[in-house]
């Protein structure tokens, strides 16, 4: 685990894009884009995501790992908004 990459996903724009299409998605009670970047530090804190991330860089260290759907996939983020929001639509 880094705090350092937590904040790195959590200030990615790729990532606070997708998170907020999942948000939308899952009708979240605010405004999509605010409510994910009101808690975009507990989003990327999701287990995982940070592995996944610095574990991609170690091959790709000039590309972009919030662009690459491989990385932290959208179920995983689908899984965590619906964590966050109560499970479920509202």
């Amino acid at each position: 685990m880094s705090y350092l990459t937590q904040d790195e996903i959590a200030n990615n724009q790729a990532m606070q894009a997708r998170t907020a299409q999942a948000a939308a998605e899952e009708g979240v009670s605010n405004e999509p884009d605010r409510w994910t970047f009101e808690h975009r530090r507990t989003w990327a804190a999701a287990p995982g995501w940070d592995d996944a991330w610095e574990s991609y860089l170690v091959g790709n260290p000039d590309k972009d790992p919030g662009i690459d759907e491989g990385v932290i996939t959208d179920g995983m983020i689908l899984s965590q908004v619906q964590a966050m929001n109560g499970g479920g639509p509202g």
